[in-house]
């Protein structure tokens, strides 16, 4: 076991998966990075990492449920050379999408 947990895998979305944003848009997932479990800082690296390893336009989507890293995962977008597209709310977690620019 590693300093954050156990190590959780980046996958790739199976056969490309879609999602719903909340504006009602359509949005291929290129990759899928479940922090659910997670806290601060963790969430955040994966998500770096995840972000680096698409291509341009690819969307990457994180699943977290904690609150924190929620509201820490937008503002790092300008970092990333990404957009934050949108973050929803399911009963267990929250779904956050970026966007790689």
């Amino acid at each position: 076991m590693g300093l954050f947990g156990a190590k959780k895998k980046v996958e790739e979305s199976s056969v490309g998966g879609e999602a719903v944003l909340g504006d009602g848009s359509k949005v291929q997932v290129a990759r899928r990075v479940d922090c659910r479990g997670d806290s601060c800082p963790r969430p955040q690296l994966m998500t770096k990492k995840a972000v680096d390893e698409v291509v341009s336009g690819g969307v990457v989507e994180v699943l977290v449920d904690n609150p924190s890293s929620v509201e820490a995962l937008p503002p790092m977008c300008n970092e990333l050379n990404a957009t934050h597209l949108a973050t929803i709310k399911d009963p267990a977690c929250w779904r956050v999408y970026i966007r790689k620019d």
